[in-house]
């Protein structure tokens, strides 16, 4: 099965991982990471559509995260 994030390209859902995966993988919390996807530093590859009461999930492709990361971290101020 195969979902189309938001930047146009079909991504397998084996290939995302949970805010919480990600952010274990990465070294970082996983509040600072959903986080920053609020405030928009960081674009998951999807969010999933929220329920009663909550938000959607964010969901990550681990490679594109660490792109994204270094970016933010060579950016100047």
């Amino acid at each position: 099965m195969l979902l189309k994030p938001r930047d146009g390209t079909y991504v397998p859902v084996v290939d995302l991982l949970t805010t919480t995966q990600a952010a274990a993988e990465l070294g970082v919390s996983a509040r600072s990471l959903a986080r920053w996807a609020r405030e928009g530093r960081l674009r998951p590859a999807l969010i999933t559509p929220g329920g009663d009461r909550r938000s959607g999930r964010y969901l990550w492709n681990l490679e594109d995260l660490r792109e994204q990361l270094l970016k933010l971290r060579t950016r100047p101020e």
